[in-house]
């Protein structure tokens, strides 16, 4: 363990809006351990108290957001998303004052790095360029070692943060997960998904799905992700300008040339991940023909409010041919012929594909999860443990997320979408 006992205390762009300085002490970096490969992770503890950057707040969490942001977290991990992990869970036994007193907890997470977009925005609002470039070096340091011979370092950070950004909101939007607060604080400079507070995966599809009950526009919506994630990427280059050139108009130039790269790294990313979910493959079919084959899916999804994760899946034990299998795929979508039209469609397009139904349907089935955290789930475990201090709901679930791609005998309730009395529609951020 290295540099113990430190305090990262961002700014951000919260909703839009700048504010100076964040911080109700609920996160404090206690330092670094190195791996036996090299490899440098951050440790945490969330919810362990106040520190001197709480303002005002417990620095305190509730046992519920602990037990969230450690189920979704390590299931992403499973999932394949570069993540934050979760170390550890305890409960406090203490009572933590929120709406109503609840149980409270403490969360210990580990992640490639704790820096954020808003980290650098904190040093850049108080005009202090020498420490925005001493936070840009240690991030070349720990997360872009390759960087730390380029000419022009700062440059090449900014491509590098720009590109995993681009394929980390890809990764989401393949799974139907929504942050739900993608503020410039909660953006890590280092590719990873940070800070699970009112995230959630969906089970009806809408292209404007919003659970967070903090986001009352809908401005982190599922289809706002990719150009939320632009915009707080813009917010990164600004603090940069200062090292990207000397000469103020040749390094916005600079910094817009890398943003503009966004959009298409961004939607190379999410093409190929659909096309593997659909089993397709790009020299079988041009872009513009599969983008609008997957457009078109998402839009009856849209139109039934089929539930997303159990379209694919079902997708992925089809045949080329129709059969007996479609019928239970047609039970997803209220408005039944929309979907046996895309179908045909789909399957017109299969006949272009070298591989048999075998190969695609084991090639669709390992990047279509048979289990996602789902939200009643994660409910269920919450409230087994808040109000009756019963982890065995929360740990049967958890075992069951390690395997996400593996249909498990025994637990095929895991699978099922909320019945109308178990509905979430509503995630909460825990201060």
């Amino acid at each position: 363990m290295k540099r113990s006992l430190r305090i990262f205390f961002p700014a951000s762009h919260q909703f839009g809006q700048f504010v100076a300085q964040l911080g109700d002490g609920r996160a404090i970096w206690l330092g670094e351990l190195c791996a036996a490969d090299g490899m440098r992770f951050d440790v945490q503890l969330k919810g362990s108290g106040r520190t001197a950057y709480s303002r005002g707040g417990d620095g305190r969490a509730a046992l519920g957001p602990v037990l969230r942001e450690y189920l979704v977290s390590e299931a992403m991990h499973r999932l394949g998303v570069p993540t934050t992990r979760a170390l550890a869970a305890v409960a406090t036994g203490d009572q933590v004052a929120r709406e109503r007193p609840l149980p409270g907890g403490v969360i210990t997470r580990v992640a490639r790095s704790f820096i954020r977009v808003g980290t650098f925005e904190y040093f850049a609002s108080r005009g202090d360029v020498e420490a925005v470039k001493k936070l840009a070096d240690y991030v070349i340091e720990r997360n872009y070692p390759a960087l730390a011979g380029a000419e022009q370092p700062y440059v090449v950070l900014l491509a590098q943060v720009i590109t995993r950004q681009a394929e980390l909101i890809a990764r989401w939007m393949q799974l139907g997960f929504i942050h739900g607060v993608m503020n410039t604080d909660n953006m890590s400079v280092a590719g990873e998904t940070i800070d699970y507070g009112p995230c959630a995966f969906m089970d009806g599809y809408r292209h404007e799905r919003v659970f967070s009950s903090i986001d009352r526009q809908g401005r982190y919506a599922y289809s706002s992700q990719p150009g939320i994630g632009l915009w707080n990427l813009i917010r990164l280059a600004e603090t940069l300008l200062p090292l990207l050139a000397i000469d103020g108009s040749e390094a916005v130039k600079i910094a817009e040339r890398y943003l503009e790269t966004y959009k298409d790294q961004y939607e190379s990313a999410w093409l190929a991940g659909m096309r593997a979910k659909l089993g397709l493959t790009a020299g079988a079919g041009s872009d513009e023909e599969d983008r609008g084959l997957v457009g078109s899916l998402l839009d009856v999804m849209d139109a039934s409010e089929a539930d997303f994760t159990l379209t694919f899946d079902h997708l992925g034990r089809l045949g080329a041919d129709p059969s007996g299998h479609d019928e239970e795929a047609c039970k997803l979508f209220a408005q039944r012929e929309q979907f046996v039209d895309w179908l045909a469609k789909w399957r017109e397009r299969l006949k272009r594909e070298t591989l048999g139904d075998a190969a695609r349907q084991a090639g669709m089935q390992a990047v279509n999860p048979v289990y996602i955290p789902r939200n009643h789930q994660i409910e269920a475990a919450i409230r087994a443990a808040e109000d009756r201090g019963d982890f065995s709901v929360f740990h049967e679930l958890h075992a069951l997320l390690q395997d996400p791609y593996v249909e498990q005998p025994g637990k095929e309730r895991f699978r099922l979408p909320p019945e109308p009395e178990e509905m979430v529609t509503r995630t909460f951020c825990g201060t």
